[in-house]
């Protein structure tokens, strides 16, 4: 498997851990527009897949409660980000 691939499958962990976490799963949904029932067959797009490791970077209190959850550093998720479309651009933040 290749570290592509190994980003995507992270990404999907995230989104099936955003689906368990009503809150966070209606954040998510209200920031990019989608809704549940596109959800499936977004999962496949490597961009949407990117756009759903965003949104987790983006409070410390997600990355650490999903981390935590499934057992992984903390650095894993920004690690996959920048495996995927646009991951090599600059972070300002």
């Amino acid at each position: 498997m290749n570290q592509h691939d190994s980003a995507e499958i992270l990404a999907i962990r995230v989104l099936g851990w955003l689906i368990a976490q009503p809150d966070e799963l209606g954040a998510f949904l209200n920031q990019s527009g989608v809704d549940t029932g596109q959800i499936a067959a977004m999962a496949s797009q490597p961009t949407f897949l990117a756009a759903v490791l965003d949104f987790l970077l983006e409070a410390d209190a997600r990355v650490i409660a999903f981390c935590d959850d499934q057992g992984l550093n903390y650095n894993e998720i920004g690690q996959a980000r920048a495996r995927l479309p646009g991951g090599d651009l600059p972070n300002w933040t």
